[in-house]
């Protein structure tokens, strides 16, 4: 089942797209026709860019309880300044994904990085994780919102059903498979029409908060950041809790080789959509405060739904559907994304060899698709999602601090390699900084469950000998492993 690991693959992407070739037979039963090699083509262009990137970071948090940096800010002025800084470092390093996926032109994200600057230890561990938890938890946990949601207006006068959720919940995490085995073409179309569902969902908040900062509507705005003072470790949870909700601005990265010109559409999709989100986030939460105070929208359950419902009258049940529709284009940008490292772990022997297979005619990696369906099921139904996200929350962020410090040490280790877009240093610093000193954070604010995260993690390194490095296995811990 699992292959020995490749050695250390060529960059600029000299690494050959699906090693999936095929000999098709002539029809006449004759000498075999000439190889094809099947691949993944590049049918990602820069609208479509955009919408994986704005698509997968705007999921249900800016629409439902926005409250964790207003908690731990203490103030309206201090929230929202937290709201726009996290935007800003979030950029930063989205623009030093845009230097990596500019050099290194192969599809696969932290995974692919790791690997080039660091070797396949750490690569392996961090697809390891990925694959048996984060990902599939990660979905079951933004479906269940799309579940929730998409079952509101059906449910006003009555507590909504945790079976039905559940149910709606593994229909959306079907469909959202079936979409993305079936065509590229087709999931990056509806990825385009959710984003820009997504994109009015955001307006339908801001327009009539624009009209009530008209109105005079600014009271809640009054000694703005007067209220309780931010402590020493509430604060860095506030940026915490703000760059998770940037979170997503890599997921490009992930399919750099279906990118269409990629030194070009990386960055500029990058940083237009960065841009979008960063000032639909500010101003969507300057609109609550037009009409909610601080004190109500830490006890609201949905402020977006709060916002609507005072403002708008009977047109806020189209909210919920519209939150629902965002939730899916968080799954399905995620899941999109997401199959591509498993598809290139599996091309380097870090994974099973049939999820490195590609459709002949379709042209999607099917198996590395279809491998998240069963796990993110076992997590819907029998997980606690909240707490394995919990445990695991501080390894996005290790990581993708490891990656940016790696492309520090590439700046050193390669000088030469070609970098047709280039960040100033001090910015994958700061950067890979604030990624380290956030995992250093949760450490200190919550020991017990960020340690059992850290074990989970370290399961990767026997794994990785076990599985990849283990030449003389037995016989029958071979025929186990399909070998």
């Amino acid at each position: 089942m699992f292959r020995k690991a490749a050695g250390t693959t060529v960059t600029n992407g000299s690494y050959l797209q699906g090693q999936s070739n095929g000999r098709l037979p002539s029809m006449d039963g004759g000498q075999p026709a000439q190889k094809e090699k099947v691949v993944l083509k590049k049918k990602v262009t820069l609208l479509r860019g955009i919408s994986i990137i704005i698509g997968t970071i705007i999921g249900a948090g800016i629409f439902i309880s926005p409250k964790g940096i207003l908690k731990n800010t203490g103030s309206v002025g201090m929230s929202l300044t937290v709201w726009t800084v996290c935007g800003i470092l979030s950029l930063f390093g989205a623009l030093c994904y845009a230097e990596l996926g500019t050099c290194i032109k192969k599809s696969g994200g932290h995974y692919t990085y790791i690997l080039e600057a660091f070797g396949p230890l750490p690569a392996f561990v961090r697809v390891w994780v990925e694959l048996l938890i984060i990902r599939p938890a990660a979905t079951a946990v933004i479906s269940l919102a799309f579940g929730r949601y998409i079952l509101e207006p059906f449910f006003m006068q009555c507590e909504i059903p945790e079976l039905a959720i559940k149910l709606v919940t593994a229909v959306g995490i079907t469909l959202v498979m079936v979409l993305n085995s079936t065509s590229v073409s087709w999931s990056a179309r509806i990825q385009i029409f959710l984003t820009f569902c997504k994109l009015v969902a955001i307006l339908i908040i801001i327009v009539p908060g624009v009209i009530q900062l008209i109105k005079g509507e600014t009271q809640h705005f009054k000694n703005a950041f007067a209220g309780n003072d931010a402590s020493v470790k509430g604060l860095p949870l506030a940026f915490y809790s703000g760059m998770y909700a940037y979170s997503g601005w890599f997921y490009l990265n992930f399919v750099t080789e279906e990118v269409e010109n990629p030194e070009k559409n990386i960055p500029l999709a990058i940083c237009i959509s960065m841009i979008i989100v960063t000032v639909g986030y500010v101003l969507t939460n300057v609109a609550y405060f037009t009409t909610i105070s601080a004190r109500e929208l830490l006890l609201s359950k949905a402020v977006a739904v709060t916002f609507a419902e005072r403002l708008m009258g009977n047109f806020s049940l189209a909210v919920p559907v519209f939150v629902a529709l965002s939730c899916f284009g968080s799954m399905n940008g995620g899941v999109f994304a997401v199959s591509r490292m498993f598809f290139v772990a599996s091309r380097e022997g870090h994974l099973p060899e049939i999820l490195s297979m590609i459709h002949v005619r379709k042209h999607t990696p099917l198996p590395a698709v279809i491998v998240l369906h069963p796990l993110t099921m076992i997590m819907l139904f029998n997980g606690d999602l909240y707490s394995l996200l919990n445990f695991l929350s501080f390894a996005r962020w290790l990581f993708i601090g490891l990656v940016v410090a790696g492309l520090i040490y590439l700046r050193y280790k390669r000088p030469d390699m070609p970098r047709p877009f280039k960040v100033p240093l001090f910015i994958p610093a700061l950067f890979s900084f604030t990624c380290l000193f956030m995992v250093a954070l949760s450490l200190y604010a919550d020991p017990v469950n960020t340690g059992i995260g850290f074990a989970i993690t370290l399961t990767g390194v026997p794994a990785y000998y076990l599985f990849i490095v283990w030449d003389k296995k037995p016989k029958w811990f071979r025929k186990l492993l399909g070998k």
